[in-house]
C-alpha cells in the first residue's frame, strides 16, 4: 500500500467521523419547537424516526422491548406480544408516527440526551390551551384560554367519535376500539401553532411525585372529555402502552 494510498484512507475515515458528528449535533437541534414565555415546547410529538436515533446512538433498549410486549386496554390491560416503539401495533410503525410504548424515565432520558427535558403539567397546559402569540398567524386571540387544544371545540383532534377526524394510521384491524394515532403533525393546527396536543397520543408531563406521573391531551381511544382543559389522568411512570407518548421543552434562559 502506498504511502498517498493510506493518507488517502485516513482522511476518508475522519471525514465519516466528522460527518457522523455533524449528523447527530444538526439532528439534536433540528425539531422546530414553539417560544411560550420562558420555555419553548416541540411542535409535534417525538418520533420513531427521532426515538431511533436516539437508540442508535445510546444502544438504549426500552423496557417493552426487553420484556417482549406493550400494553393495550381491552376490558382490562392486555399484553401485546412484539408491541413496542418500532412496532407500536405490532407490525412496523412508519417513521412519521409518534414514538410510544416509552414509560416517564425513558421519555425523560431520550429529552435530556437533545439538552431538553419533559414539561411539567403546568407548562404542557399552558402551552395547551392559552395562546401566547402576540402577532398570531391564527385565528386564536392572544392571552385567551381555550376548552381544547385545537380551540372552542375538539374538531379536528384525533379523538374517538367527536372530533370528526379520518387522517389516521388505520390500525382498526388490529384493536377492538379505536382505529389508531395519526402521524405526527397531521392534526389540526391548534394552540400556539402545536400540533397533537389534544388526543393523538396521551404525552408524558412530569408533576411533584416520584411515583407517578400526568398523562395529558387525551388519545385516540377516548373522546373529547379526555382532551379537555379540566381532565386531569394519573399513571405509574413505569407505565408504556399504545397510546403514550411525549414531547420535549427547552428553558430559554
Amino acid at each position: 500500500m502506498t504511502y498517498n494510498h493510506l493518507t488517502n484512507k485516513i482522511i476518508i475515515y475522519l471525514l465519516n467521523i466528522i460527518l457522523i458528528f455533524l449528523t447527530n449535533f444538526v439532528f439534536a437541534e433540528d425539531k422546530k419547537m414553539q417560544k411560550i414565555s420562558y420555555f419553548s415546547i416541540d411542535q409535534t410529538e417525538v418520533s420513531i424516526a427521532e426515538f431511533s436515533k436516539f437508540t442508535k446512538t445510546t444502544n438504549y433498549i426500552t423496557e417493552a422491548e426487553k420484556r417482549g410486549w406493550g400494553y393495550v386496554y381491552e376490558f382490562g390491560w392486555v399484553k401485546k406480544e412484539g408491541w413496542d416503539w418500532k412496532k407500536p401495533y405490532g407490525i412496523k410503525g412508519e417513521i412519521n408516527e409518534p414514538a410510544v410504548h416509552i414509560n416517564f424515565d425513558e421519555a425523560q432520558m431520550f429529552c435530556k440526551w437533545k439538552n431538553k427535558r419533559l414539561p411539567t403539567e403546568e407548562e404542557w397546559v399552558y402551552a395547551a390551551y392559552t395562546e401566547t402569540r402576540e402577532k398570531s398567524v391564527s385565528k386564536f386571540i392572544y392571552k385567551k384560554t381555550y376548552e381544547y387544544p385545537v380551540g372552542n371545540t375538539p374538531i379536528g383532534a384525533n379523538c374517538l367519535g367527536d372530533c370528526d377526524f379520518n387522517n389516521y394510521v388505520n390500525y382498526k384491524k388490529l384493536l377492538s376500539r379505536g382505529n389508531g394515532h395519526s402521524k405526527i403533525g397531521y392534526t389540526k393546527k391548534g394552540i400556539n401553532g402545536l400540533y397533537d396536543m389534544g388526543a393523538n397520543v396521551w404525552e408524558w408531563a412530569n408533576i411533584d411525585n416520584n411515583d407517578v406521573k400526568a398523562t395529558k391531551g387525551g388519545s385516540w381511544w377516548y373522546g373529547k372529555e379526555q382532551m379537555h382543559l379540566k381532565h386531569q389522568a394519573r399513571k405509574d411512570k413505569k407505565m408504556s402502552a399504545v397510546y403514550i407518548g411525549f414531547r420535549c421543552v427547552k428553558n430559554l434562559n
